[in-house]
Parts: structure tokens; sequence; C-alpha cells
């Protein structure tokens, strides 16, 4: 699909992606966004993040139970650790456990895509600076 016109708001999007630690809500993206795009509205966040995902600027993370993450493309292979504690989803980098797409496995399934997902307490959380954002990503 060919790019279309990059707009203050897209811009502060990507840029809040390009900089997170982790994949992040909506809510979040909106929020930080907001001190380069005043008045970014949440309708406006939801078209600019389809406009960036079918451009291949931003990929989905679905966890399960919980509202669609974004972060930025191009970040690589990685998994995620999610904090029980804080509610922060973040990125690990290098790959844990990988199984190759196109893999076939017993009973005839073929693997298209290996995510992971490990839970438990951020260093920050076990360090004592426990936040408290509650689980926005």
């Amino acid at each position: 699909m060919a790019s279309r016109r990059r707009t203050r708001q897209r811009e502060a999007i990507l840029a809040v992606l390009r900089d997170a630690p982790g994949p992040l809500s909506v809510a979040r993206i909106r929020e930080a966004a907001e001190c380069e795009a005043p008045g970014l509205g949440r309708a406006t966040v939801y078209r600019a993040l389809r406009t960036l995902q079918e451009e291949g600027l931003v990929s989905v993370v679905e966890l399960p139970g919980e509202e669609p993450l974004y972060e930025s493309s191009g970040r690589g292979e990685h998994h995620h650790f999610r904090c029980r504690t804080c509610g922060r989803t973040l990125d690990l980098s290098g790959v844990l456990f990988g199984v190759p797409e196109g893999t076939l496995l017993p009973g005839g399934h073929r693997v298209e895509e290996c995510s992971l997902l490990l839970s438990g307490s951020c260093g920050d959380c076990l360090s004592g600076g426990v936040r408290t954002t509650g689980r926005a990503g």
C-alpha cells in the first residue's frame, strides 16, 4: 500500500511507540502523544494506528483477555513480559523460544507465528519502585 501523507498526529504516535519500552494501549499512546499533538482524540488515535499498521509501521500485540496493545514495527523478533504488579508490558530483547514459520507440528498443524508472553514482577517493582498505573499497558 502506498504511504499516506504524514500528519502531526501520526508522527507523534510513531515517536511515542518508538520510544516506549514495550507495547502500549490506545489510552497510553494518546496520553503520551498529546504533548506533540494537543487535542488528540481517541478516534484519531485509532484511525492513525490503523493507517500505520496498513503501512507496516505499527504492529498489534494481542494478550489474552486484554485490549490490543501497539508497538512500532521493525524491532525484530522478540517476546513480551507482563508485570503483575504494575501492569506494564515490556519487550524482552532476544528470542527465548521460537518455532520457525512454516514448521509442521504433529497433527498436521503449520506454524504461522510464534509469540511468548512471560509474566511476574518487573525489575522496577522488585526494587521497590512500584508504580500504581494499573493495567494500562
